[in-house]
């Protein structure tokens, strides 16, 4: 006697239900959720404020009193131990804003136009000291305040640039029109970036050529690059320490309104 055969219901809970699709985007989606995001970025911002201010606290020091005076330009060298980072992170920072939002325009991802829209005043910030301090430190070298070469005019197009974003973001009563016009100008404006990096190369400019990051060995001594290095690394963790900052009191300003837009729906449909 034969055993009956199994019901097609047991058949088919035997075999693997098929793949779903992958999202558009990838992986990056994995990140795109609001809670994931404050969840993750809660943890490491405690790390990012104290390594940072730890940096600091031994690097400025080092830089501004330990740090020996340029045998040429005395003490007035070490305004560079600021100039030189916020002009790695001008430019650094505005190459993120790009990627943000080539991936927002691209996949869509809901964090990248909040990334860039509060990334925006950092580096306009960051700018602006970096030409204040290039100001005060041409003073002294130059004879003058400012001089329309390649190099300060080029980071000037950038200030500005950083400016027209953040002033963007922010004038259309649609937040997502906002963030689909500033992300056009950013990717349009990543075009000074090789600009601002390689003008003291291709151009006759009074602003010396690269000192650290070129090819063979640095033009700085060692006891002029390393508070020099200590100081950029200060200044890159407490940049990203407010940026991440920003973009969580961002995220969580925007799942109030959506809660308030939520509850006054719910009221508008009991009170019909």
């Amino acid at each position: 006697m034969t055993a009956p055969p199994a019901p097609a219901s047991s058949t088919a809970a035997t075999q693997p239900p098929a793949p779903r699709p992958a999202a558009r985007g990838g992986s990056l989606h994995r990140f795109a959720n609001p809670g994931r995001f404050l969840r993750l970025s809660g943890k490491v911002m405690p790390w990012l404020w104290g390594l940072s201010a730890l940096v600091l606290a031994v690097g400025i020091p080092w830089a501004l009193v330990a740090s020996p005076p340029d045998w040429q330009q005395g003490e007035t060298v070490r305004i560079m131990y600021v100039h030189v980072p916020m002009a790695w992170l001008a430019m650094a920072g505005y190459a993120s804003l790009a990627v943000a939002s080539a991936t927002a325009l691209i996949w869509r991802h809901p964090l990248a136009d909040l990334f860039a829209r509060e990334l925006s005043p950092v580096g306009a910030a960051v700018t602006a000291l970096c030409l204040a301090t290039g100001s005060l430190w041409g003073r002294p070298m130059w004879g003058t305040w400012w001089v329309w070469d390649a190099r300060l005019t080029s980071v000037l197009v950038l200030f500005f640039l950083w400016v027209g974003h953040a002033a963007l973001v922010r004038a259309f009563d649609e937040d997502e029109r906002g963030a689909r016009a500033g992300a056009i100008l950013a990717l349009i404006g990543a075009v000074n970036l090789p600009v601002v990096k390689f003008s003291v190369d291709f151009f006759n400019t009074l602003h010396q050529p690269a000192s650290v990051a070129r090819l063979g060995a640095p033009g700085l001594h060692v006891d002029l690059l390393y508070p020099l290095l200590a100081c950029a690394l200060g200044f890159t963790l407490l940049f990203a320490s407010l940026v991440l900052g920003r973009t969580r009191a961002a995220v969580m300003e925007k799942r109030i309104r959506q809660l308030q837009l939520a509850q006054a729906r719910r009221r508008d449909s009991e009170a019909a």
